[in-house]
């Protein structure tokens, strides 16, 4: 899952949280990446202590997939073939490819430029 399906979660928008079946369950894994992001997020907002638990329960209850030396290779490469078709994406994105294409995952997000990368199964929420 990307960042911003979570976020939509958390602000409880109904059709994301009809296709998580209301409750993170086993089947959601989450780049560790993404959790820096929603970290960072709960930190700069008004409501930090509030976002900050809601983030460490979502944490809890999902399945956290480490950037390791597989994920660091295919971020090599997919920043690589972007960097050739001219079409650059942000660095927190492609990590987050690259650790969907590690796993052979299907990436759920919002963003249209995951597109741009070869190889990536995406489902737009």
């Amino acid at each position: 899952m990307d960042s911003n399906v979570v976020v939509a979660a958390f602000a409880d928008e109904q059709e994301v949280l009809q296709k998580l079946g209301l409750t993170p369950t086993e089947q959601i894994f989450v780049p560790a990446v993404v959790l820096g992001e929603l970290y960072f997020g709960a930190l700069k907002s008004r409501r930090a202590a509030a976002n900050l638990k809601r983030v460490e329960e979502f944490t809890a209850a999902s399945n956290v997939l480490p950037v390791d030396s597989g994920v660091a290779r295919l971020y090599g490469k997919v920043r690589d073939r972007l960097r050739r078709i001219g079409r650059p994406i942000p660095e927190n994105d492609i990590w987050i490819s690259a650790a969907a294409l590690r796993h052979d995952f299907v990436l759920v997000t919002r963003d249209s430029h995951f597109e741009h990368v070869e190889g990536l199964r995406i489902e737009q929420w």
